[in-house]
Parts: structure tokens; C-alpha cells; sequence
């Protein structure tokens, strides 16, 4: 497949790019520094660059699936791009969206929203306004039904760590061996590429723990 990858020089971004190119895809990165792509890929990948918020259409033609790892101090520029992308793609089932969100839209057990626990846990840190921008995100995202997307949700504690084994799971924080509700940022970014060959969670959000 060719898979572009927004945000590809990021935390995110970078397992990404590693997880595509291990399964023999073609990547393409939509990213804004040219400089730090270059050094971090080489020739390994396609470039283009510019700001996520001014990607056009044209600028994802011949992609079979588009990755938005995207990564924003400004928290609500997330929801921004999100929307910018479907009004982009209406009415089509290629390419196939991914998007990265965070953990804050998973559900506990007692049934609350873990950005809830959040909010109470770390209430007024600046943070915490990315998980409860991206939470509207998937919420926006439920209401999608003309566009061919998927979202992934890290658990708890996204670590480093190289791809192993994982499980994965819908709405619900899961406990990995550790006893903590964690994921490496290579199983996910696995369980992302596989994702995107499969498209077995069209329209759906899933999640993944290190197994």
C-alpha cells in the first residue's frame, strides 16, 4: 500500500513510519520540518511538506490510507484537522483515514470516560485539554458515516518499547502483564499498519495493551 503519514516526525509518527515500512509499504510523510524528516528517514520515504492544517487534496493523491498522527500544542487544532480531513474525503472509501487518539476517550469499569478521572486527578494542568479535544474528536467521528476512517486508542501509559506481542480491544482501559494499563509505542503503530491492511474496525475506534 502507500500510506502517508501526517505528524510522521513525531513520537507517534516516527513508530509509525517504522511499522509501514517493515511491512514493505510505501510512505509518504506530510510533515512541516523538512530538515528533521530527512535526517530521521533518509531516502527511505516521500515527502511533503507542509503545515497539517493546509494539506488540499492533491496533496494525498495515490494514497490507499492516510495515518493522522498529528501532534499540536494548541490542543483543539486536533478536532481542526480532523474535520478538515473528512470534508476533504466525503463520499469516498479511499483513502482509508487512521486517526491517533489518545487514551482519555477509553471507559473504566465503574463506566466513566478516563479524561474524567483526569480532569479531577489534574485539574487545571494545560495538558489535559489535548485528551478532552480528542475525545470531541472521536465523538465527531461517531456521527461519520460517509468516509472510510478507523481510530486507535493507546491504553493508560503509552511507553517506549519495540513491537510485541498485544491485544486489542474496542472502548474499555485493558491491563497489560504489568498490572498497568499500558501499550509500547510499537505495538501500537503494529497494531496500526494492520489496521490499515485489514480495515477490520471500519467506522470503529479500537485500542491496544502490550499482551
Amino acid at each position: 500500500m502507500k500510506i502517508g503519514i501526517i505528524g510522521a516526525t513525531g513520537r507517534v509518527g516516527q513508530a509509525m513510519v517504522a511499522a509501514a515500512l517493515a511491512k514493505g509499504h510505501e510512505v509518504t510523510a506530510l510533515v512541516r520540518n523538512q530538515a528533521k524528516a530527512e535526517k530521521l528517514f533518509g531516502s527511505t520515504v516521500s515527502l511533503v511538506v507542509k503545515d497539517a492544517l493546509t494539506l488540499d487534496r492533491v496533496d494525498f493523491d495515490g494514497l490507499d490510507a492516510v495515518v493522522d498522527a498529528f501532534a499540536s500544542p494548541q490542543a483543539f487544532q486536533h478536532l481542526d484537522l480532523a474535520t478538515r480531513l473528512i470534508t476533504m474525503f466525503r463520499k469516498t472509501e479511499k483513502p482509508y483515514l487512521l486517526f491517533v487518539l489518545g487514551a482519555g476517550s477509553l471507559q473504566l469499569p465503574s463506566g466513566e470516560r478516563l479524561v474524567k478521572q483526569l480532569e479531577k486527578t489534574a485539574a487545571g494542568a494545560p495538558w489535559v485539554k489535548t485528551p478532552q479535544q480528542q475525545l470531541h474528536e472521536y465523538q465527531y467521528l461517531q456521527w461519520i458515516q460517509d468516509v472510510a476512517w478507523t481510530a486507535v486508542s493507546p491504553q493508560a501509559n503509552l511507553i517506549d518499547g519495540a513491537p510485541s506481542d498485544y491485544r486489542l480491544g474496542t472502548d474499555a482501559v485493558m491491563t497489560a502483564p504489568s498490572g498497568k494499563s499500558e501499550v509500547s509505542v510499537g505495538n501500537l503503530a503494529t497494531a496500526a499498519i494492520a489496521e490499515l491492511e485489514a480495515k477490520t474496525h471500519l467506522r470503529q475506534r479500537f485500542t491496544v495493551v502490550n499482551a
